[in-house]
C-alpha cells in the first residue's frame, strides 16, 4: 500500500534532515542527489523545513555559482539544547550541547561517599542547572543519563541495586520530577558501546561486545547495530562470570570469585604489584579507574619489562572473552573504559593472541578510542535522537 502524500513528506523531511546533520551544510542540488528526489519535492520539502524553523541558510556554495540552489543549508543547532550526565559511584561529570552535538558547558563534580542522598542530589542537579545556565541552554530539551546498575526493560528506570549510592535512583526521579524535558536513563557501559559504535572504534561493526574494565567490569552487546539488554536488563553482567583462576565462585549478591576478581581495578593492580610494577606518582593519589589505567600504561612504557604483567592480564581478559565468543560469536570485543583505552593496540593484540588459542571462533580484538569519555558521548547522543524524533516529526 502506498505512503499518503503526508506520510511520503515526513519521510522525505526526515531523511533531509538526517542529511544535514550528518553530512550538512548542503545545497538543495546536493539534497536532490543524496535523496534521490526530484528537484521540486525537495524544493517544497526545504521551505517546509525553514518555515518550520529547522534549518537555515548559512552560506553559499561559491562565489560562481548564485542562485536557490548555491544557497547552503543547515540544522539550526540552538533550536534545542541537550545535557548528557555520567553519573559515578563518587562524581558526576555534564556535557550541554546544542542539537549538532556541538559543546556548550561541562563540568565535574566529586560527591563524596559520606554525602546523604537527598544533598547529593541537589549537588548534582545544581551542577546540572548551573552549566545549562553557563550555556545559555535553559530550558533544556532531552537529558541523558549514564549509571552503573542495571535499567528495568519494562519501566526505563534505575533499579534498586546493592553497592551503589542510593543517590543514584534519587537523581534520576528528581530530574524527570524537576525538568521540562525527556530524561533518559541508560546503563553506563551500554552508552560506551553506542559511543564506540558511533563515532569510536566499532564504527563499522554492527555486531560486537564491549568489554567495559574500571573500577569493575561490565559488558555491553550490540547485535545487528541494537543493544541487547537481556530479559531483566542483566545483559553483559560479566563480572558475574564464573571464570578458573578465582578463590571462589560468585553468589547472586556479590561478584567476586567471577570475572571481576580478575580483571577489576584492584586485581590488575595487585597484579603489576606481583609483577613488580607498582602505581606511578602521579597516579597514587587518585581513584580506582585512573590507577589501574597508569598501571597499564606504565607497564607498556616499560617496554619488556613490563612484557609479563602484560601477558598475565591478557590471559585473564582472555578468559572472558572466550566465553563470550562461544555464546554470541560476536566477530569483535571492544577493550573500552579507562583501562581498555590506556592499554591500547598492544594489550588488544596480545588478548586477541591468546583467545585464538582458547577458541575456534575468529575473534578480532580492539581498542577503545574514546576512554572515560565514552558514557558522557553516549548518553549525548541518546538525549539528542530523542530531541531529533521529537523535533523531526510531522508537526514537532
Amino acid at each position: 500500500m502506498p505512503a499518503s502524500p503526508s506520510t511520503a513528506r515526513a519521510i522525505n523531511d526526515r531523511l533531509a534532515l538526517r542529511l544535514l546533520q550528518q553530512d550538512g551544510p548542503l545545497t538543495a542540488t546536493q539534497l536532490k542527489t543524496l535523496t534521490g528526489l526530484s528537484r521540486p519535492t525537495v524544493a517544497d520539502l526545504v521551505e517546509r523545513l525553514r518555515d518550520s524553523g529547522l534549518i537555515q541558510v548559512v552560506g553559499e556554495s561559491g562565489a560562481a555559482r548564485r542562485g536557490p540552489n548555491a544557497r547552503l543549508y543547515g540544522i539550526v543547532a540552538d533550536r534545542a539544547h541537550l545535557a548528557a550526565l555520567d553519573v559515578r559511584t563518587g562524581s558526576v561529570a555534564v556535557v550541554v550541547a546544542d542539537l549538532l552535538g556541538t559543546t556548550r558547558a561541562e563540568a565535574t563534580m566529586p560527591i563524596g561517599s559520606d554525602t546523604g542522598t537527598e544533598p547529593a542530589v541537589e549537588q548534582a542537579v545544581a551542577l546540572l542547572e548551573r552549566t545549562a545556565r553557563e550555556a545559555g541552554a535553559a530550558p533544556l530539551h532531552s537529558v541523558g543519563i549514564g549509571a552503573p546498575g542495571l535499567i528495568d526493560p519494562v519501566t526505563g528506570e534505575l533499579r534498586d541495586t546493592s553497592g551503589l549510592p542510593a543517590w543514584h535512583r534519587g537523581l534520576v526521579r528528581v530530574l524527570q520530577q524537576r525538568l521540562p524535558a525527556t530524561v533518559l536513563v541508560e546503563n553506563e557501559t551500554n552508552l560506551a558501546a553506542v559511543a564506540e559504535h558511533r563515532v569510536g572504534a566499532a564504527r563499522d561493526r554492527d555486531t560486537f561486545v564491549l568489554l567495559w574494565l574500571g573500577h569493575g567490569i561490565g559488558a555491553a552487546v550490540m547485535l545487528d547495530g541494537r543493544l541487547r539488554r537481556g530479559a531483566s536488563g542483566g545483559a553483559g553482567e560479566i563480572g558475574f562470570l564464573p571464570v578458573p583462576g578465582t578463590p571462589g565462585i560468585p553468589s547472586a549478591v556479590s561478584c567476586e570469585g567471577g570475572f571481576h576478581s580478575l580483571v577489576g581495578s584492584a586485581a590488575i593492580c595487585e597484579l603489576a604489584a606481583g609483577h613488580g610494577i607498582g602505581v606511578p606518582a602521579y597516579a597514587a593519589g587518585g581513584d580506582a579507574e585512573p590507577t589501574a589505567a597508569a598501571v597499564v600504561r606504565s607497564a607498556l612504557g616499560r617496554g619488556a619489562e613490563g612484557g609479563p604483567f602484560l601477558d598475565a592480564l591478557a590471559g585473564r581478559l582472555a578468559l572472558g572473552c572466550a566465553s563470550v565468543a562461544a555464546v554470541l560469536d560476536p566477530g569483535c570485543v571492544v577493550l573500552a573504559g579507562e583501562v581498555g583505552h590506556a592499554g591500547g593496540a598492544g594489550l588488544a593484540h596480545r588478548v586477541e593472541e591468546r583467545l585464538a588459542g582458547m577458541s575456534p571462533l575468529r575473534t578480532e580484538v580492539r581498542a577503545g578510542s574514546l576512554g572515560g569519555a565514552a558514557v558522557l558521548r553516549g548518553a549525548l547522543l541518546t538525549a539528542r535522537e530523542a530531541a531529533q524524533d521529537a523535533l523531526f516529526a510531522p508537526g514537532g
